[in-house]
């Protein structure tokens, strides 16, 4: 069971390599702010990449960051939450209440996520780690997932640096499993991803 952070399909699948005796991985989804866990797992292998499906008697709905608007299935925004048992507020803390909480009570939970056509939520990532280059909203776990499915890559972790003409560009940093691996092939890595 995995609750803290989403785990990427590509980790999940290694796991299921290593360890074949493993039947499910699941994951679970849900913050102290809304009460409790507000998406619960199956085990079901087709969707183990998922954080869960709602519960019964509480919303969900994906909105775009920039303009307050809700999203269709499919497309990624930050994940906004209704339960019967969201907080009221942080104590002592009226500014964080009104970042955090909208004037009809549904929850901004920071979190960058997407849901499919059968109500499966996916969470790809945290909205303060969004990187956004030429105004677009780019999500480190993602690079960071296509990275890992390079055989020569161990692990690695993708920040944002200050770029004066696209505001910011995504910096990648490399833990080789093949010694001989050159910064020029995991470019060239990513390019060929990146024209599929």
């Amino acid at each position: 069971m995995s609750g803290a952070a989403p785990l990427g399909k590509e980790l999940i699948e290694e796991v299921y390599r290593k360890l074949p005796n493993i039947k499910y991985i699941v994951q679970s989804y849900g913050m102290t702010e809304s009460g409790m866990t507000s998406h619960y797992p199956i085990l079901d292998r087709e969707h183990y990449a998922a954080a869960g499906r709602l519960l019964s008697n509480f919303s969900q709905k994906i909105v775009d960051i920039d303009t307050g608007k809700e999203l269709p299935i499919g497309q990624k925004g930050e994940v906004y939450l209704k339960t019967p048992s969201n907080m009221m507020g942080y104590f002592n803390n009226p500014q964080a209440t009104a970042e955090t909480l909208t004037s009809d009570n549904w929850l901004k939970t920071g979190d960058i996520g997407y849901l499919d056509e059968d109500g499966w939520l996916y969470v790809v990532d945290r909205l303060k780690e969004m990187i956004k280059v030429k105004g677009f909203q780019v999500a480190p776990a993602e690079l960071e997932g296509l990275l890992l499915s390079n055989p020569d890559v161990q692990d690695c972790a993708v920040i944002g640096i200050p770029d004066e003409k696209s505001g910011e560009v995504p910096k990648a940093y490399v833990v080789k499993k093949n010694p001989n691996l050159t910064e020029l092939q995991v470019k060239e890595f990513i390019k060929g991803i990146h024209s599929l």
